[in-house]
């Protein structure tokens, strides 16, 4: 099967630019990097001809252009401006050689996406300071930006779509586990709620398992450190991709006491995907994920946070709940008709 272009009936040709922070696919963390993989194997697999622009120690079925050895966040001798300009010019270099450009490696692209006659959509993952919107608004006029969820739209911007992440179910099988701890798993930050994690798993008595990298060290120190004891609370770091269904499908419930707009949360539906439900708080893009009583428990305001008791969700319907919203075959046909619209041009 090849997927052709619209309009001249040739094979359509995409160009994907990944962020060079961590392989794609990431060993462990590595979200953006991990949507790029997912987007990319699947467009691939429905007879789309990509090429990958990412680390040269990626691993993809698509054409890969590599021009930065190792990710700057594995490898300290990497200069990253350096690596940026390296990456990001290869690829626009390169423009004409595809239909559509597609940009995962936030806003630094766009300014750049006028000097190319190759349309270019850019997926936000988020916005890491509002200091960036300048950027996002200058281009709107001439790009096409699709939001992950409809919670992280900002108002001054026009989007295309709002598409939410998918994941392969087939590597986050139902879990069999004991379901006799609770879990924590994401980036040790405040914004993540950690430290929130660990007094509700005190307060309910349960073991506690955290996993994740450790973004914000002094955080850490001060509030995640001094209960990890190896008993109550157990601390794993990050953790390969390859044992991350086994802890959430043995899980509970995954703690996701966020303090901040989660742009998406790919652990969240990752730990539904195993049967886990999940208990959040009503902010970003939870109320989108979450279907009370079915698949998890949303906190608002100062409400108690509230443990689910044994037996009180089954899995196989949690599983359910998502395993046709948040697959990657459907963010896949999304993206597909996204670009054919945008190649079709404006309806006459």
């Amino acid at each position: 099967m090849m997927n052709l272009h619209p309009v001249t009936g040739k094979a359509l040709r995409i160009g994907m630019l990944a962020p060079i922070s961590w392989r794609v696919p990431p060993r462990g963390y590595g979200p953006w990097e991990q949507f790029v993989s997912l987007l990319t194997e699947g467009l691939v697999a429905q007879g789309v001809e990509v090429t990958l622009f990412a680390t040269q120690d990626s691993q993809t079925t698509a054409n890969l252009c590599g021009v930065v050895p190792t990710p700057y966040s594995e490898d300290p001798s990497v200069d990253v401006k350096v690596a940026e300009a390296l990456h990001i010019s290869a690829l626009f270099e390169r423009a004409s050689e595809f239909d559509i450009i597609h940009n995962s490696y936030d806003f630094l692209p766009l300014c750049f996406s006028r000097l190319i006659p190759t349309p270019m959509v850019t997926t936000i993952h988020g916005f890491s300071s509002p200091k960036i919107l300048p950027i996002y608004q200058k281009y709107d006029p001439t790009n096409h930006y699709v939001s992950i969820s409809d919670a992280d739209r900002h108002p001054s911007l026009t989007y295309d779509a709002t598409i939410h992440h998918g994941i392969d179910f087939s590597t986050f099988p139902l879990g069999e586990g004991p379901r006799d701890y609770l879990l924590f798993f994401g980036r040790i930050h405040p914004d993540k709620g950690a430290a929130q994690a660990i007094i509700a798993a005190r307060k309910s008595h349960l073991p506690l398992v955290m996993a994740g990298i450790v973004q914000d060290n002094d955080y850490f120190e001060k509030a995640v450190k001094p209960y990890v004891d190896g008993v109550n609370v157990r601390f794993l770091g990050p953790v390969e991709t390859g044992k991350k269904a086994e802890l959430l499908g043995g899980a509970r419930a995954l703690l996701h006491l966020i303090n901040f707009d989660e742009p998406f949360g790919f652990s969240v539906v990752e730990a539904m995907a195993c049967g886990t439900p999940v208990v959040t708080r009503y902010r970003g893009s939870m109320k989108e994920l979450i279907s009370e009583g079915e698949n998890g428990t949303i906190v608002r305001g100062n409400e108690p946070i509230v443990i689910p008791q044994t037996g009180q969700f089954d899995p196989a319907v949690v599983r359910a709940s998502v395993e046709k919203r948040f697959s990657a075959t459907c963010m896949v046909d999304q993206y597909l008709d996204l670009y054919r619209t945008i190649l079709k041009g404006p309806a006459s």
